[in-house]
C-alpha cells in the first residue's frame, strides 16, 4: 500500500466529516474550492442562471449527480435549498492518471481493483474492507453509476474506505488504457472466462476487474481484458456475490505474492 495516500484519505475525513450543502451560491462555491462532493442533487426542472453555471461546473468536474423531485429536497433540506443539494465525500478521491504511473514507479507489482457498476452499499463495503485486508493498492470505481461513497460506506468497510486510495474516474476505457500502458494486466472476473483463476498469474502486475452482480463486467471493458477468468461452480446458481468472488481472486492474489 502506499502510506502517503492512506494518511490523507484519513486527514481529508477528519475535515469533511458527514454533511450537505444546500442552496445554489454555497453548492458553486464549495465545488469552486475543491470540497469532495459524493453527488448533487438536482431539482428535476430547474432553471435560472445560477442553475446553468452549476451544471456547468458539474460536468467541467466530472461531479455525479441526479435529477429529483422537489419533494426529495424538501425532505432533506432545514431551510431552503433553492432546488440543490450536495453530498460532502467523507473520503478524498484520487486521480488514477497519477496514482497508477507512481505505484508502477514505486511498487514492484501493483495491484489494483476496478469495480464496473457496482452499486449495492454493502457489498461496495465489503470488497473495500477485503481489498484493504488483501494488499490491494487502490480501487477505481466510475463516477456514475457505483455505489455512493457516503458514512454507510465507510461503516460497512469497517473504516477501509479511509485507508485504501479511491479513484473515481469518468472512462473507465482510458483507465485501462493507461493501465496497459504502464505494464499491468487486465484480469476480468466473468463466467464466461475460459482460464480458472488458480491458473492466472497474479504475481505479475495487474488490475483485476469486478463487474456488477446482475450485469456482470461491461461488454466493452470485457474486450480490453487479457484474461478472463472464472471460479468454479458445482451448484446450480450459476454465480456468487459479487463481495466473494472479488474475496477469493484477492485472496489467491495474495496467496500467490507471499
Amino acid at each position: 500500500m502506499i502510506q502517503q495516500s492512506r494518511s490523507s484519505n484519513i486527514q481529508a475525513t477528519k475535515a469533511e466529516s458527514k454533511s450537505v450543502i444546500y442552496g445554489l451560491r454555497p453548492v458553486i462555491e464549495a465545488i469552486e474550492g475543491d470540497v469532495q462532493i459524493d453527488k448533487v442533487l438536482l431539482q428535476n426542472g430547474l432553471t435560472g442562471p445560477l442553475a446553468g453555471d452549476l451544471k456547468g461546473l458539474i460536468r467541467d468536474k466530472g461531479i455525479p449527480f441526479q435529477f429529483v423531485p422537489v419533494e426529495k429536497l424538501n425532505r432533506m433540506a432545514r431551510g431552503n435549498h433553492q432546488g440543490v443539494a450536495a453530498l460532502i465525500a467523507p473520503i478524498k478521491f484520487h486521480d488514477s492518471m497519477e496514482l497508477i504511473p507512481r505505484m508502477v514507479e514505486e511498487k514492484e507489482s501493483p495491484f489494483i481493483l476496478l469495480l464496473d457498476h457496482v452499486t449495492d452499499v454493502r457489498n461496495f463495503g465489503a470488497i473495500v474492507r477485503t481489498a484493504e485486508c488483501a494488499g490491494v493498492d487502490a480501487v477505481v470505481i466510475p463516477e456514475h453509476g457505483s455505489a455512493q461513497v457516503g458514512d454507510d460506506a465507510v461503516k460497512t468497510s469497517s473504516g477501509a474506505l479511509l485507508r485504501v486510495p479511491i479513484c473515481r474516474d469518468g472512462n473507465l476505457k482510458t483507465t485501462l488504457n493507461l493501465a496497459r500502458q504502464c505494464g499491468l494486466q487486465i484480469v476480468a472476473a466473468t463466467e464466461k472466462g475460459g482460464t480458472e483463476y488458480l491458473e492466472v498469474d497474479f504475481r505479475r502486475p495487474t488490475l483485476l476487474i469486478m463487474g456488477a452482480e446482475e450485469t456482470g463486467i461491461s461488454p466493452e471493458l470485457l474486450k480490453m481484458a487479457d484474461v478472463r477468468a472464472k471460479l468454479p461452480i458445482l451448484g446450480q446458481i450459476q454465480s456468487l456475490n459479487v463481495s466473494v468472488a472479488a474475496a477469493i481472486f484477492m485472496y489467491e492474489a495474495l496467496r500467490q505474492r507471499r
